[in-house]
């Protein structure tokens, strides 16, 4: 199957804090919206934020490299640079961090750095870099097998 954009649909409490917190703290560039909804630039990919008063929580459940990760979250792989520009933008924004920046996989082909934090809706997301972008599919001789604790 060729690359396509992908389309992402998930719920959030309220359009001003998202509006704000995709806009604004992470920079993306908004596109259609109602009163119930906003859609977001990702990368070239849509992320559509529907109103809705229950937001389903993220459950840490999901092992990678020894650490617990929530599931479900989402993101995008940025370069180096541009990762580390974004933590630094969370920490003065005082976003709230599941998984401080932090490195995993290191010296092995798919080293990366890694972060985790939540909207204001509660919806987790994994921002990351790889060292070596090449090694963005190339697995790890010590690659952790996933696993859950549910």
């Amino acid at each position: 199957m060729p690359d396509y954009p992908f389309h992402y649909s998930f719920l959030v409490k309220d359009l001003p804090s998202t509006r704000r917190f995709y806009g604004e703290i992470l920079g993306l560039t908004e596109g259609r919206s109602s009163d119930s909804w906003v859609d977001f630039n990702f990368g070239g990919n849509q992320l559509s934020m529907h109103v809705s008063e229950k937001v389903p929580e993220s459950i840490p459940c999901g092992v990678v490299d020894h650490v617990i990760v929530p599931i479900p979250h989402f993101g995008c792989i940025m370069p180096w640079d541009e990762f580390h520009n974004l933590a630094d933008k969370l920490h003065s924004e005082k976003v709230d961090f599941i998984i401080e920046p932090s490195i995993r996989f290191a010296g092995q082909p798919g080293e990366q750095a890694t972060m985790f934090f939540k909207d204001p809706s509660g919806n987790s997301l994994e921002i990351k870099c790889y060292k070596n972008p090449e090694h963005i599919f190339t697995l790890n001789v010590k690659q952790e097998k996933y696993s859950s604790n549910l």
